[in-house]
């Protein structure tokens, strides 16, 4: 697994049209993370927010299950999006299929992934365990998001 320091993370922002996802939760460790982005002009996309926004609009179809759910906000999203604009999404993939849908939907846009940024504090054998980090291991994207400078 390629595991880079934290000025490798910051590195993956060299441009407003990186595309970058955070595995996981983006706590206040990561906030510098999320500055980062945003000085970069890269939009920073919270799936979280994405589907509280639709539950309050009361747009949601009742029958959607919470994975579903993501998907649709998140396609939602990707396919309204300038293509050449770049964004740090947070939290998604959260599995397999959603990561896989995903690489179609880059694929269909003729786009690729800068990284895909993995929090520090999961350990060695969460990492290892874990199907949407073993995935992105194998195209060669992970670097980890170490709260801590370098």
């Amino acid at each position: 697994m390629r595991r880079a320091e934290h000025s490798s993370a910051f590195s993956a922002f060299g441009s407003p049209k990186a595309k970058l996802l955070l595995l996981g939760p983006a706590g206040p460790q990561h906030a510098d993370l999320i500055a980062k982005a945003r000085s970069f002009s890269i939009e920073h996309v919270s799936p979280a927010l994405f589907v509280q926004q639709e539950i309050s609009r009361r747009s949601v179809p009742g029958s959607l299950r919470p994975d579903q759910l993501t998907l649709a906000v998140l396609r939602k999203w990707f396919w309204a999006r300038k293509p050449d604009a770049g964004f740090l999404l947070e939290g998604f993939p959260a599995t397999l299929l959603q990561a896989k849908v995903f690489d179609e939907w880059l694929e269909a846009r003729g786009e690729t992934l800068t990284a895909v940024l993995v929090p520090a504090d999961l350990s060695s054998e969460a990492l290892a365990k874990d199907d949407v980090v073993t995935h992105h291991r194998t195209q060669g994207l992970l670097l980890e998001a170490s709260p801590a400078a370098a």
